[in-house]
């Protein structure tokens, strides 16, 4: 395994890290209660907004993670 393809592998597991990360954001900061001082507008657009990129960032980190551990080499053929 050379290290080009060590560093994509590096970069799909933080990835997936990062996919947690903005899912928990985003449902904390849409459904926790104690934001009282932010508008529950404004606290619902900007917690939609980091789950739908959440779980975009879960489809793409998906493509990347078949696409580095799951396929083979051309050089390892």
């Amino acid at each position: 395994m050379d290290g080009n393809r060590l560093m994509q592998q590096v970069t799909a597991i933080f990835s997936a890290f990062m996919v947690i990360f903005y899912l928990g954001v985003g449902w904390y900061i849409a459904f926790y209660f104690n934001l009282s001082y932010l508008d529950k507008a404004v606290r619902v657009i900007m917690g939609s907004t980091f789950i739908f990129y959440g779980l975009y960032r879960a489809y793409r980190a998906y493509i990347k993670i078949v696409e580095v551990f799951f396929t083979k080499d051309k050089d390892d053929e």
